[in-house]
């Protein structure tokens, strides 16, 4: 379907590409992994005509269907969200939108070029119905239906939403037009953990080709069956699913090494025979002999090592045992009830979960917690010698631009020295150049990790975290994890990362309708007790 063969591409001083190739055969499921800056922005371009290679060539069919999910699309037009999502359906919606003013035509029988459009309305209604345009209304809403959307939603305007819901109405746009090649940027990063399982069956049961960036395990292991790694300028493929790539790469690196590694003992041991007899004639033909061989030998390079970024917490202060007090919370938004009443306790070195559907109150119980919202009525009472650390969804975004990376750091703690920061710095993956970057030019996984970064610096034992892996690569969400496995405080979370959830929750609380209900035990626990992924999920069979 698409092949890329032998490309270059240097941006400036960059060598992007070098010698690169790879193959995208007709229905694959194709993950692309890489570092920030690799690349996998570029090759998507590459595919889609949008930049051309210094050398090499990319074959594609002329008439091949692509469509592509960014993180920095266009504004949208002023369209209802119903409205905005058909419209991707192209030449369909178009049809749609001529067969409407063919109608509106067709009443007026007088008109001169009646017979026109009376054979024309028969034309268009025929490509409309062939290419299903009668079911286009049905199929966008029960897609805008999987990415969360309500009945009632499908009417208001999209300019009314947020940047993550008016992400989720492109992304809806795209997936109707069922292109014949999707390439999809990071799809999960504003959807809720239903709207990612849902995403996950489609793209399954999605007979087109797929080349997918995602920072989700558990989407990339459900959906692709090969990986594609972009590194140093090449591209190696890789079967299976994530998980498999791994376990691959590490084999892969592992023959690397050792292939490496016998080539610089053979290196060595001749020229250390060079060097020791160099200087005797009796042994010059051995010696020249031996030194046109080490000329000749084509050099393994070095392979790559892949540094596991770790974060560290400074020891912190012990709090009483019971750190959480919700004592009978309620919290209504215009005149709607979101938490009636809501009791239970948060003990010390418990990390508890908070599930629940779009419009459950996650995010709102979250910040009464945090104290950056007071409820209606009820109170919640945190627990002696708590110290409280609060990120919240969107305070990647608030942070100040003004400043470089240092400087935030600085500004958070004034009175540390430059070096304790810098090193601080180094640990949320901030290299010195890293450092000196504006905050403004930042990436939303950089920004998040600055975030963290000045969060845990102050050591709180009370951590209230909402969505605190969105935008973050899988990389640093391992990291996360292995710190907030080492953590000895006390953790509260929204999190739609089921990798996430598994590897902390000792506790699950289920909100919705009726009285929260928590369960006891791990993630796992509590997919095994209910059947299900989350809340909004039917219980399995």
């Amino acid at each position: 379907m698409v092949e890329l063969r032998n490309i270059t591409l240097q941006h400036g001083h960059q060598i992007v590409f070098h010698g690169a190739s790879m193959k995208l055969n007709p229905g694959e499921k194709v993950g692309l992994v890489g570092p920030n800056g690799a690349g996998k922005t570029t090759l998507f371009r590459l595919i889609l005509g949008e930049q051309t290679a210094d050398e090499g060539s990319v074959e594609r069919p002329k008439r091949l269907t692509t469509g592509w999910f960014r993180q920095d699309f266009a504004e949208v037009a002023a369209r209802s969200v119903l409205e905005e999502t058909i419209s991707g359906a192209g030449a369909l919606a178009a049809l749609g939108e001529e067969l409407a003013l063919l109608e509106e035509r067709l009443g007026d029988c007088d008109a001169p070029d009646y017979d026109q459009v009376l054979e024309r309305y028969g034309d268009v209604q025929s490509h409309f119905a062939a290419g299903g345009g009668y079911d286009l209304e049905a199929r966008a809403a029960s897609i805008l239906a999987g990415l969360g959307f309500r009945q009632e939603e499908l009417a208001g305007p999209v300019s009314a939403l947020s940047g993550g819901w008016r992400m989720r109405v492109q992304l809806a746009r795209l997936l109707l037009a069922r292109p014949e090649l999707l390439l999809l940027d990071e799809p999960t990063n504003y959807l809720d953990i239903e709207s990612i399982i849902w995403l996950e069956s489609w793209l399954r049961d999605y007979p087109g080709t797929v080349l997918l960036t995602c920072h989700d395990r558990d989407v990339m292991n459900r959906v692709v069956r090969r990986i594609i790694e972009i590194d140093g300028g090449q591209m190696r493929s890789y079967t299976g699913d994530y998980d498999a790539y791994e376990r691959a790469r590490a084999l892969d690196a592992a023959q690397r090494e050792a292939e490496y590694a016998k080539q610089q003992a053979a290196l060595a041991k001749d020229m250390r025979f060079i060097e020791r007899f160099k200087a005797q004639p009796a042994k010059a033909s051995q010696v020249q002999s031996r030194a046109k061989k080490v000329d000749k030998i084509e050099r393994v390079e070095p392979p790559p090592r892949f540094v596991e970024r770790r974060f560290n917490f400074r020891r912190v202060e012990r709090s009483g045992d019971e750190v959480v007090k919700v004592l009978g919370v309620s919290k209504s938004y215009g005149g709607r009830p979101i938490h009636r009443g809501v009791r239970f306790v948060i003990r010390r070195g418990e990390r508890w979960a908070i599930m629940g559907e779009n419009g459950a109150g996650k995010t709102t119980l979250l910040k009464m917690m945090a104290g950056a919202l007071q409820p209606d009525e009820g109170r919640v009472d945190l627990g002696a010698a708590v110290q409280m650390g609060w990120f919240a969804q969107h305070q990647a975004e608030q942070l100040d631009g003004r400043g470089t990376v240092l400087e935030e750091l600085e500004a958070h703690a004034p009175t540390e020295g430059r070096g304790v920061l810098k090193a601080l710095a180094a640990a949320f993956g901030f290299s010195q150049d890293d450092a000196d970057k504006p905050v403004s030019v930042l990436s939303g996984g950089e920004r998040s990790r600055l975030v963290l970064a000045k969060l845990l610096y102050k050591a709180p034992n009370l951590l209230i975290l909402d969505e605190p892996t969105n935008h973050l690569d899988l990389t640093t969400k391992r990291a996360l994890i292995h710190a907030l496995n080492q953590y000895e405080g006390t953790v509260v979370f929204v999190s739609h990362d089921r990798a996430f959830l598994r590897a902390l929750a000792t506790r699950v609380v289920e909100l919705g309708e009726r009285e929260p209900r928590v369960y006891e035990g791990s993630y796992d626990e509590y997919v095994q007790a209910t059947g299900r992924e989350a809340p909004g999920l039917r219980q399995a069979e």
